[in-house]
C-alpha cells in the first residue's frame, strides 16, 4: 500500500503547482507516495502543463471551480494512500519534510491529523494552528484586541500569538496549506464538507475529527514554505466575503442559528471599525481596496 496519497487543488496558479510538484518529486525519499492535482477549471493551462511535464501525477481536471472541499473530496474517494496529504499549490515541502511527517503519525497513534511547521517566503514564522473560533475570540479580534496584546494567551487565544511553535503539542485546528490524515480515520469521521465552497473547510474537518474522540498535532520538525493566497489574492473583495460568509457558516452548524445570529452582529462591529475609523489608517497606508472590501463585506453580512 502506499504510504501516503498527495492531493494539490490548483485554480490558476501554473508556476506554482509547478514548483509545488517539483518540491515533492526532489525531497520525499524515504515513503511511498503518489500524487493527485484536482484542476478548478484553470484558464492557465495547468491542466496541460500537468499532463506534458508530469506524466506520473493523476489529473483529475474539472470543467467548473467546485470549491477546495469538494475538489479534495474528489481525490480522496479514489487514492489509496495510507495517509493523504491535502497541500496547496503554493505551499513548498523542503527535504524531508513529508517522509518526516508520516513517520510523526506512525509513531502517534492516536494522531488522526498533523501540520509541519510553516514559513513564510522570507523565513519568517507564518502562524498555522489555531483555537476553534467563539464568539468571545471574534469579539477580541473585532476590537483589535488580538493585535494589541498578541502575546497575551487570552486576547490572543484564537491564533494563539503567545506561542513560538517551538514544541510539539495537540492543537484544535491547522491551516489548509499542510494537512495530513490517516485514511482510515477519514473513513469514520467523513470527506470534508461540500457546502463549505472555500475557507472554513478545514476549521470544520478539524472539529469533526476532534469530536470523534481524534488528535490533531502540530510539530515544528517539519517544514514548508507557504507564500499564502496563490488563488485567492486573484479576487480580494470576494476573498474577504467569502472568508467571513463561511465562518458564519461553521457558527451556524456546530453553535447553532442563535449564535450565527450574534456572530453576525460582532462581524458588522468589525466591518464598521474598519470602514470608519479604520479608513484614516487603510488610506494613509495605500490600502483603499481593503478599506473597499470592507464596505462590501458590511452590505454582504445581512445574507450570510
Amino acid at each position: 500500500m502506499t504510504d501516503v496519497s498527495i492531493i494539490i487543488v490548483n485554480w490558476n496558479t501554473k508556476d506554482l503547482l509547478v514548483k509545488c510538484l517539483r518540491c515533492v518529486q526532489e525531497t520525499v525519499k524515504r515513503v511511498s507516495y503518489d500524487i493527485y492535482v484536482v484542476d478548478n477549471a484553470s484558464s492557465d493551462g495547468s491542466p496541460d502543463m500537468v499532463r506534458q511535464d508530469f506524466p506520473t501525477v493523476k489529473l483529475i481536471a474539472n470543467t467548473d471551480n467546485v470549491g477546495f472541499a469538494r475538489a479534495n473530496n474528489q481525490a480522496m474517494r479514489v487514492c489509496e494512500g495510507r495517509y493523504v496529504l491535502l497541500l496547496n499549490s503554493d505551499a513548498f515541502v523542503k527535504d524531508n519534510t513529508i517522509d518526516t511527517m508520516v513517520e510523526f503519525m506512525d509513531k502517534h497513534p492516536d494522531a488522526g491529523m498533523a501540520g509541519c511547521k510553516l514559513l513564510y517566503g522570507d523565513g519568517r514564522l507564518q502562524p498555522s494552528c489555531a483555537t476553534f473560533p467563539t464568539l468571545l475570540t471574534e469579539t477580541f479580534i473585532a476590537l483589535g484586541l488580538d493585535k494589541v496584546f498578541a502575546k497575551s494567551k487570552f486576547f490572543g487565544k484564537y491564533m494563539m500569538t503567545d506561542w513560538d511553535y517551538g514544541d510539539t503539542r495537540p492543537v484544535d485546528v491547522i491551516m489548509g496549506a499542510f494537512m495530513l490524515a490517516r485514511a482510515d480515520v477519514i473513513q469514520k469521521v467523513g470527506l470534508m464538507d461540500e457546502s463549505f465552497f472555500m475557507y472554513s473547510e478545514e476549521v470544520d474537518w478539524c472539529y469533526r475529527f476532534k469530536a470523534a474522540g481524534w488528535k490533531i498535532y502540530f510539530t515544528p520538525d517539519a517544514e514548508a514554505v507557504h507564500l499564502w493566497g496563490g488563488s485567492s489574492q486573484q479576487v480580494k473583495v470576494e476573498t474577504l466575503i467569502r472568508l467571513y460568509k463561511a465562518r458564519t457558516q461553521f457558527f451556524r452548524k456546530h453553535y447553532g442559528r442563535l449564535t450565527a445570529f450574534i456572530y453576525k452582529g460582532i462581524l458588522s462591529l468589525n466591518a464598521l471599525i474598519r470602514v470608519g475609523p479604520g479608513a484614516l489608517y487603510y488610506f494613509t497606508r495605500g490600502s483603499r481596496e481593503k478599506h473597499y472590501a470592507f464596505r462590501q463585506l458590511l452590505q454582504a453580512i445581512p445574507g450570510f
